[in-house]
């Protein structure tokens, strides 16, 4: 049977480890728990709040005064969690990301590497279509399986009816829809193979990204159209635009530049606030000390939002999510 706790600390529950209590939670590990948590929600007229991993989450020093529902692994993951067929592998959302990396591998499935070493569950993955330089969640769905919190209607999402996007998915933009499992469609490959390129990008992410407490990266890459501003790019890195598929030509001359580069470029490298500090091996990592507040945050990314706003003419959008503000 359920349990609904009250008051949790959220802090633990993220990779940031900042936030206060939630008034309500509750963990659930399939599908019949979340449709009573929801049933509960509803009932008490409360917010709810989806958490996977805990990585890309801001909460409020408040906390959130509603319902948390923390998405938790199957305890029976082969019967429940994870079923497999010659070249998909289904899913439930509150699987952990690395796992299906690995589950992959080891059944010589190819098409997730990308995703060694990023934290979560694969439903939030899916949510925020995450994603690196060698690819993202977009490219290995066949099918969402949600439930609409307006009917609690269950619906399964055909790839197109998900309208991905960067960083983006119609279970984003419309919070009323919960995704409960996902369909993977992968390609047969060599165990041996996969495993090499999983290590290669493992090794790539340590050398560029810190450690320490951090929600992950914390803005999106901005789309500029300034030639010169994309000139002192290539100068600068020597990458070249059109030579780098990271890199997303967009239409009329627009690109999408590393966020990371251009805070840097800013002189925000070291930047500190509070227990909150611009990471000095990657700009865009924000490291908790210990001591940081959420308010600290908010104060150092609105900061950088501004400078580059002004003294570059760049909108950028924070790729974490922001909770009970």
């Amino acid at each position: 049977m359920l349990t609904i706790q009250k008051n949790i600390p959220l802090a633990p529950l993220t990779t940031f480890k900042i936030g206060g209590p939630a008034k309500f939670f509750a963990e659930v590990r399939n599908e019949a728990e979340l449709l009573e948590a929801l049933d509960f929600a509803k009932e008490n007229s409360l917010e709810i709040f989806m958490l996977g991993g805990g990585s890309n989450i801001l909460f409020s020093d408040k906390g959130f005064d509603g319902l948390i529902i923390k998405i938790q692994e199957a305890r029976d993951k082969i019967q429940k969690g994870i079923k497999i067929t010659e070249k998909t592998i289904k899913c439930w959302a509150g699987e952990n990301l690395s796992s299906i990396v690995n589950f992959a591998k080891e059944n010589n499935l190819s098409g997730m590497e990308w995703a060694a070493g990023i934290p979560g569950t694969v439903g939030g993955a899916v949510r925020g279509n995450a994603g690196a330089p060698w690819g993202c969640m977009a490219d290995s769905i066949e099918s969402v399986r949600a439930v609409n919190l307006e009917n609690k209607k269950i619906i399964d999402y055909s790839f197109d009816d998900c309208k991905f996007a960067y960083r983006d998915s119609i279970f984003k933009s419309n919070k009323d829809f919960i995704i409960i499992s996902v369909i993977l469609k992968l390609q047969k490959g060599e165990r041996d193979m996969i495993e090499k390129k999983m290590q290669e990008i493992l090794e790539t992410r340590s050398k560029h990204q810190p450690r320490g407490l951090s929600s992950g990266s914390f803005f999106q890459n901005p789309v500029v159209s300034d030639e010169k501003l994309i000139a002192e790019f290539e100068k600068d890195t020597g990458k070249k635009i059109g030579e780098n598929k990271s890199l997303y030509k967009q239409e009329r001359g627009e690109v999408k530049l590393p966020a990371g580069w251009l805070i840097e470029e800013a002189g925000f490298k070291g930047k500190k606030i509070g227990g909150v500090m611009v990471s000095e091996k990657h700009a865009n990592f924000f490291i908790n000390d210990g001591t940081a507040t959420a308010e600290d945050v908010v104060i150092l990314a609105g900061i950088i939002k501004q400078k580059l706003r002004e003294g570059y003419d760049v909108q950028i959008k924070e790729e974490i999510m922001y909770v009970g503000f």
